[in-house]
């Protein structure tokens, strides 16, 4: 069985030379993926005083988004394997982008908040996580932690941006056209650059030139079977860990403007704090593309793990100053997105690449729920106690779990020892 680290890899110069526009583009795909998250917390007042609604109630349009995500992770996941992202990706960011755009319809029932929420879940479901890792991945092999970090860095760039961006715009015009403006205006940026440029190693490209490279490069997407995946431990370590960490930290994001408005921080203090989350984040997707690619992926993750506790401490204990908030922030940051270069990076280690949409549509499931779940677990304490305080000591002890388990897949085989008779994928 050949594998993916032969002779005829490329090297990371020719990698980047070939393909250095695709990583760039696939940000932009993941940005849109998170706009709908990363924007709502600005939200919140407002539609809560405009329709009388409690937050639980507000949060739960993001559990529909995220959960229909989630359960429909591993079929999007397969169709990619069979037809390639860029066909799934580009309708998707269409579809998308002119959801968030009817969220400024909202008439004020519930039932017409969550069926506009219900078309934005059958959009989203188009363009997660696996749609623009798949097509990097097959790209990328000497550079791929790199590539990855550079792709999800679109969900930091969304999380600095968004943020300011939907506070100036309810300020200034309502939360209405808020949402129209961000919708369209985010789509005519983003939807004509992906249509015409957007394409995976899995998809069929005109130039024959590039053709021939490309098949090639499907030659080489080697891996473990459906079946063989599922019997592997590292597939349920990697869901749990991502389900929880995506349940604390996406449920913190959504909820971190009024949780520091909650501690006397100002609504534009607040936001500028938000706003640092994204910033740091880019530097930590960027470092930990840099130190996977050297380093072992699990060290790297376990401990990326472990940075939230610090801003959990800093929000439990502090004195709720703008610097410790920004600290706070900037930790989360670090943190923030990460995550999901790591799992990305070994979903392709331990599965390979052969059945890779399905494979870590298992754990982009898992991510979904955590985001449907997260933000209206949050929502629910405030409802409850009046303050967000459960819900951090939550956030603090899940994501001391989730580290355990990234720690532990040392012991797990990777694709490459099982493919080659070294080793075999079990659970026990």
């Amino acid at each position: 069985m050949t594998s993916t680290h032969s002779s005829t890899t490329p090297t990371l110069a020719l990698e980047w030379r070939h393909f250095w526009y695709l990583p760039l583009l696939a940000a932009l795909g993941y940005a849109t993926s998170t706009l709908y998250v990363y924007s709502f917390g600005p939200f919140i007042a407002p539609i809560e005083a405009e329709f009388g609604w409690s937050r639980a109630q507000i949060s739960l349009a993001v559990t529909i988004t995220s959960g229909f995500a989630g359960l429909t992770s591993i079929p999007v996941g397969i169709l990619i394997d069979r037809i390639g992202p860029r066909k799934v990706g580009v309708i998707g960011i269409g579809a998308v982008c002119c959801a968030i755009a009817l969220l400024g319809t909202a008439t004020g029932t519930e039932l017409n908040w969550y069926g506009l929420w219900s078309l934005m879940a059958l959009s989203t479901m188009l363009i997660q996580a696996m749609v623009w890792t798949g097509a990097v991945n097959s790209r990328f092999v000497a550079s791929r932690g790199l590539a990855l970090a550079v792709t999800l860095s679109g969900a930091a760039f969304a999380a600095a941006l968004f943020p300011l961006i939907a506070t100036w715009l309810i300020e200034n015009y309502g939360w209405r056209k808020a949402y129209h403006f961000m919708g369209l205006g985010w789509g005519a940026l983003v939807f004509p650059l992906l249509a015409l440029f957007f394409r995976g190693a899995q998809d069929k490209q005109r130039d024959p030139e590039q053709a021939a490279r490309d098949e090639q490069a499907k030659q080489a997407l080697v891996g473990l079977t459906l079946q063989q995946g599922l019997r592997s431990p590292a597939l349920y370590q990697l869901v749990l860990a991502c389900g929880f960490f995506s349940f604390t930290m996406i449920g913190m994001v959504v909820h971190f403007i009024p949780i520091l408005t909650g501690g006397g921080a100002t609504k534009l203090a607040a936001a500028g704090a938000a706003g640092l989350i994204g910033i740091f984040s880019a530097i930590g997707r960027l470092g930990c593309g840099f130190l996977i690619d050297r380093l072992p992926a699990y060290n790297v993750g376990g401990i990326i793990f472990l940075l939230p506790l610090i801003s959990c401490s800093i929000l439990l204990f502090g004195d709720g100053s703008d610097l410790q908030n920004s600290i706070a922030a900037m930790t989360f940051g670090l943190t923030l997105g990460a995550e999901v270069d790591v799992v990305a990076y070994l979903a392709a280690r331990y599965f390979g690449m052969k059945n890779f949409g399905a494979l870590y549509g298992a754990m982009t499931s898992a991510l979904c729920l955590g985001t449907a779940f997260g933000p209206l677990a949050a929502g629910a304490f405030y409802d409850t106690t009046g303050n967000y305080t459960g819900f951090i000591w939550t956030v603090a002890i899940l994501c001391a779990i989730s580290s355990l388990l990234v720690f532990a897949l040392r012991s797990t085989p990777t694709a490459e020892q099982y493919l080659a008779g070294q080793a075999a994928p079990s659970l026990t």
